[in-house]
């Protein structure tokens, strides 16, 4: 039961970290603001997940951006926080709450992009005794799942055969992998019929579509695993606080 509870937990997308190119990272995530975009997905075969970006906040006196995500999937909440850079989109601490019927978890990440660290805690119970901590050390940066779809939204002029190594740790080990754009298709989601860039990783553990256009939304995520499930975009929109508007991004179909 536990093993399959990790693996539906997958399904939430904030699961696993990667190491990307830091050089890469620097020079080309300059410029993009993600702040006030929603986005609502479906999760088969049973679940829904919503993704806030909630703009600049204070992290310990760090300027830090802040994504949330809130996911049902069957029996189980999660609750996640991610505070990343926002000027490279590495991340600096996540937190994450599992919660159910017979399900309390609590994980938080620190990481430490001079060092090339990242430290792992994992608390559970009712009380959220500490039962793991770990420490992972790498050569380079550390990125984690949903700060990497900010990397990939914001790559310029994608090419078939673009691709990148990672390194996601598997709860608590490395898996060194390669993410590779292998096809532009036209595929259709709930919200609608879309042209996306197809990745593709090696060892085939996930596949991610993400619209073609600006602002390279993501669509359609498969995770692969004991348990296989596919994450599908149901609506997205930006929302600008001070002009209190929402602009709905359209599909292809609506223009």
């Amino acid at each position: 039961m536990h093993m399959k509870i990790n693996k539906i937990l997958v399904i939430s997308v904030i699961v696993s970290t990667i190491f990307v190119n830091n050089d890469l990272l620097e020079a080309e995530t300059v410029g993009y603001d993600f702040t006030g975009e929603r986005i609502q997905y479906g999760i088969q075969p049973v679940g829904k997940s919503e993704y806030n970006n909630l703009g600049t906040v204070d992290l310990k006196g760090v300027k830090a951006s802040l994504l949330t995500i809130k996911s049902k999937i069957l029996f189980v909440d999660v609750t996640e926080k991610i505070f990343y850079s926002p000027e490279t989109s590495l991340p600096y601490r996540t937190e994450r709450i599992n919660s159910g019927l017979w399900i309390k978890e609590y994980r938080t990440e620190e990481y430490d992009q001079n060092k090339f660290t990242v430290v792992i805690k994992k608390f559970k119970g009712k009380n959220l005794i500490k039962v793991k901590e770990k420490v992972i050390k790498t050569n380079g940066p550390i990125q984690n799942m949903n700060t990497l779809l900010f990397y990939l939204r914001k790559q310029p002029n994608l090419k078939l055969g673009w691709h990148f190594t990672a390194k996601v740790p598997n709860e608590l080990e490395l898996l060194e992998l390669d993410l590779r754009l292998i096809s532009i298709d036209e595929i259709t989601v709930p919200a609608g019929k879309f042209q996306a860039y197809h990745f593709k990783s090696v060892p085939d553990t996930f596949e991610i579509w993400i619209d073609k256009r600006s602002p390279h939304v993501p669509l359609k995520i498969i995770v692969k695993g004991i348990v296989n499930c596919t994450i599908l975009m149901k609506d997205t929109a930006f929302i600008t606080n001070k002009l209190k508007r929402q602009d709905t991004i359209k599909s292809s179909d609506d223009t």
